[in-house]
């Protein structure tokens, strides 16, 4: 599939902001999956200074600074991008082997592979730990039971008993809130299902992106549309060069395809936010967040 994406952020100010730095992860990873073809970032009014770099999790980034007074800020964001067909595997080994592998650790040769998913088996600034997240976890998770069958179960239970609401929750919502509620949006999915794995010992990070907008005559429109997605990507085992990630959108029950396009991933929301800053003055502001995906 081939899309171009519009995103657009227009921040309004009380007063005139003085000084701007901003962070910006609004350019499409390109991997093995993804590639990128015309991208371009519009910033009014034009910042005094850009550059570009990747990340520590070899995100893309675009930095800006402006330094005269600005009563608004708006970023438009235009890529072109083409989503190709995922290699999935269709059985993994026992989720207990995958765990016990990243447990075991070590400094042979094996172990040097398993150093890029063993950073997300711990707590994050959006996710912390308590054993009602194992709990939830531990019905799909059977002894010996196939990881990728597991995940897609718990991906299965997470859709059936969460109700998506806007309004229920924030950025800041913790995870025993969101539990408690079990309402909340894509992103709240994601933190939730990534925090139960992490708990079982499973790596998974958090991935940030953009879904169709538009689905094919027939099928239903999928939830997170028209704005920024979040789903969880899971690393499904085998040994050394052998293993994968597996991408799983418990918002919408499914694994993630050629309908889902990647921004950028991390331990959660706070590495991948996409666009977060600092300003001098401003007082009040406003936010407004446009997306639109539109196939080819």
């Amino acid at each position: 599939m081939k899309y171009d994406i519009l995103h657009e952020t227009v921040y309004s100010y009380e007063s005139p902001v003085v000084l701007s730095q901003q962070l910006l992860h609004l350019t499409p990873r390109v991997v093995d999956f993804q590639r990128l073809g015309a991208h371009r970032i519009e910033v009014q009014p034009a910042p005094a200074e850009t550059s570009t770099r990747d990340d520590y999790f070899g995100n893309p980034v675009t930095q800006i600074m402006l330094a005269a007074p600005h009563a608004s800020l708006t970023v438009h964001t235009r890529s072109s991008v083409e989503v190709l067909a995922r290699k999935i595997p269709s059985a993994s080994e026992p989720w207990e082997q995958a765990r016990d592998r990243l447990r075991a650790g070590g400094g042979d040769r094996v172990s040097q592979a398993l150093l890029e998913p063993m950073q997300f088996i711990y707590e994050s600034p959006h996710i912390e730990f308590f054993r009602d997240l194992a709990a939830y976890a531990e019905p799909s998770f059977g002894k010996e039971r196939d990881l990728l069958a597991a995940t897609l179960d718990f991906t299965r239970r997470i859709h059936a008993d969460f109700t998506f609401d806007p309004k229920a929750t924030s950025v800041s919502t913790p995870l025993r809130e969101v539990l408690a509620k079990r309402r909340g949006v894509c992103q709240d999915y994601a933190h939730f299902m990534t925090g139960c794995l992490r708990m079982l010992g499973l790596p998974a990070r958090y991935v940030s992106g953009y879904i169709q907008t538009t689905p094919p005559p027939g099928k239903p429109r999928l939830i997170g549309a028209d704005a920024s997605h979040a789903w969880v990507s899971v690393y499904c085992g085998g040994a050394g060069g052998n293993a994968v990630w597996v991408d799983f959108d418990p918002t919408n029950n499914m694994l993630v395809g050629e309908q889902h396009i990647t921004l950028a991933w991390g331990r959660d929301f706070s590495d991948v936010t996409p666009m977060r800053g600092v300003i001098l003055g401003g007082g009040e502001q406003e936010l407004e967040v446009r997306v639109t995906v539109t196939p080819q």
